[in-house]
């Protein structure tokens, strides 16, 4: 088959969803990674053992809103080729969940109500997998987004596999395999400290070799899951947290230790600065939604800082 062959399928969201705000966080980093345009989201991922492009684009409104998926490569008609596809979509882009519950008993609340109505569509964008949403958190740990993505791009640039589909160079972030293969000191070139160089190599040492996977996971509460990851040095709990929000498209994980929560959002939401047990028990309000809330509180203050800048 040659690289130029494609084939397509179309899913439909449950509930309201936006490509282009769910996608506007990858846009905002430096990320060789996940592909944003136009009206479009595109991504390199593994297909078997080869590599697949995955191309979304929404038709329709966000309240009426069809993805048309369309997959590019050497095997892009392969049963896992669909399958990486729809975790693009599923996972990347977080079209699975419903999110029908949560805008209904928060709609009027005085806190989220605005960010709903003004994000509308908005999703939990995330990692393909569990080894990407650790790496990616372990990058964020006490330093900004910015700087952390830059890193990330770099690892990506140096040990992401790459492919030419239709005329085009794309890069796939680097699996745990290849990262496990590295010494510690191929990984403080890239601006990482040893304690999180360290972290990095345990990490995807453990995933490659399968002593820590998204099975072992799936079946743990969020409280236990959080326990599983923190038992891994290099791993708190802020990070395991972030993890599981964004690798595994958990909804009701709540890092109240983040640092952005307790200086942006603690005064906005107590009206004081607090704590993280404080922050912790005042938004138990949004279970079963604690994460979707923080995302939306999150891709608010986004948007404003937007505005402000132009």
């Amino acid at each position: 088959m040659s690289e130029g062959q494609s084939r397509e399928f179309l899913y439909v969201p449950r509930g309201v969803f936006s490509l282009a705000r769910t996608s506007a966080r990858f846009a905002r980093l430096p990320d060789p990674v996940n592909g944003t345009g136009p009206g479009v989201f595109s991504r390199l991922v593994p297909a078997g053992r080869g590599l697949a492009l995955v191309r979304v684009v929404q038709e329709g409104p966000p309240s009426r809103a069809r993805l048309r998926v369309r997959i590019s490569g050497r095997n892009a008609t392969s049963a896992a080729a669909h399958a990486a596809a729809l975790r693009v979509v599923e996972h990347v882009l977080g079209a699975a969940a419903d999110l029908r519950p949560f805008t209904r008993a928060h709609a009027h609340d005085p806190l989220l109500g605005p960010a709903l109505a003004s994000q509308r569509g908005l999703r939990v964008s995330g990692a393909f997998d569990l080894f990407e949403a650790l790496v990616n958190a372990v990058l964020t740990q006490q330093v900004n987004l910015q700087f952390a993505y830059s890193i990330r791009a770099e690892l990506a640039r140096a040990y992401g596999r790459g492919a030419r589909i239709e005329g085009e160079r794309w890069l796939a972030f680097p699996d745990a395999e290849r990262i496990a293969a590295l010494q510690e000191a191929d990984l403080r070139g890239f601006r990482l400290s040893a304690a999180k160089a360290a972290t990095l190599r345990r990490i995807a040492q453990a995933c490659a070799g399968g002593a820590l996977s998204e099975a072992s996971l799936a079946p743990l509460s969020d409280e236990d899951a959080i326990a599983a990851l923190s038992r891994w040095k290099g791993v708190g709990r802020w990070t395991a947290e972030v993890a599981l929000i964004r690798g595994l498209g958990r909804l009701d994980v709540f890092p109240a230790g983040d640092l952005v929560v307790l200086k942006r959002f603690a005064p906005l939401w107590l009206g004081r600065a607090a704590s993280e047990a404080e922050v912790r028990a005042f938004a138990a309000r949004w279970q079963p939604f604690r994460s979707l809330a923080l995302v939306y509180a999150f891709e608010a203050l986004a948007a404003e800082h937007a505005r402000t800048e132009h």
